[in-house]
């Protein structure tokens, strides 16, 4: 008996096959969306490119060659005529700027149009989302009840926002198998812009919440599981980016805390700042946060706009 097992050989089209040839079909802007790794860039971004071709009258991919720097200036034009905000208007130029890159590298196109094209400038070298005082994080962190399952998993939450300073998506994409030890101390594996992971450490005061709210929720076991889910229906489900939003800004009310601009953005300038303030190194809050640049991060920082530092409170008459 023979037992020679016979390779197998898979059968590949040749060059010149219709299967290859409706590849060269594929447009370079799909191409250059499908590569945007992050859903809420991809989103940004083909929003920002819609309304710039609809406002240049763009029906025809073939017509992207005949966009001149005339288009873009009366582009950004109208987006100053709409009183968008400065970065925002930056933030749809880079859109656009990005995708003419990859056409001019695909040969699609012989220039970008984008180039030279002068950007508003923020006017601040401080981020715009503002960040809470101590006594208002204290207040919030303990907001939510220990008697329901719904204020463990919240506890758990706010205590994962303020001293790490998640983003929302990258809490809600955590697993229970993303808390995991590494040398000996229990980290946070951290999935975040651009597909960039990072490990983090687990403040003690988080992880006692976490593993309170496993043993309640009863998924502690799931490593393949969404580590924070909805409490009422469904609660296989994972929780969404909106219901976090909502859930920061209800305990927010409950406080006394201005709902309409704590958001979950602010937790993360609040755990900028506080860790700065105690010492922490600018450029490993950097890496805590998945910045690319140490530019963003100083956005973040308020310790100058401390507002029981200001001198109105230091004068006596």
């Amino acid at each position: 008996m023979n037992d020679r097992i016979e390779p197998r050989y898979v059968s590949v089209p040749a060059i010149g096959d219709p299967a290859f040839l409706r590849l060269s079909d594929v447009p370079p802007e799909a191409e250059w969306f499908a590569n945007i790794a992050n859903p809420g860039t991809r989103r940004v971004y083909r929003d920002s490119i819609r309304d710039f071709t609809a406002f240049v009258g763009l029906a025809d991919r073939s017509k992207f060659r005949d966009v001149a720097r005339a288009h873009v200036i009366a582009w950004r034009h109208s987006l100053e005529a709409r009183e968008l905000a400065p970065s925002t208007i930056r933030r749809k130029l880079s859109a656009l700027s990005a995708l003419f890159a990859y056409l001019c590298e695909r040969n699609a196109v012989a220039i970008n149009p984008v180039d030279g094209v002068a950007r508003p400038k923020e006017g601040s070298h401080e981020g715009r989302t503002p960040a809470l005082g101590d006594n208002q994080a204290r207040a919030l962190l303990e907001a939510p009840s220990e008697a329901t399952l719904e204020g463990l998993r919240d506890r758990a939450i706010l205590s994962m926002l303020l001293h790490h300073g998640l983003r929302r998506a990258e809490l809600c994409h955590l697993d229970v198998g993303d808390v995991h030890d590494r040398r000996g101390v229990r980290h946070l594996e951290v999935l975040g812009k651009g597909g960039k992971t990072r490990f983090l450490p687990v403040h003690p005061h988080t992880l006692a919440r976490l593993d309170a709210w496993l043993v309640a929720a009863g998924h502690g076991a799931e490593l393949d599981g969404p580590l924070f889910r909805r409490v009422r229906t469904d609660r296989s489900a994972r929780l969404t980016a909106e219901s976090v939003r909502l859930l920061v800004r209800k305990h927010a009310r409950a406080v006394g805390v201005d709902s309409r601009g704590c958001r979950p953005h602010a937790l993360r300038a609040t755990m900028t700042t506080n860790a700065l303030e105690h010492g922490a190194d600018i450029a490993q809050v950097q890496e805590t946060l998945g910045h690319s640049s140490i530019a963003t991060t100083r956005l973040y920082d308020r310790r100058r706009n401390r507002p029981e530092d200001s001198p109105v409170f230091k004068v006596r008459f």
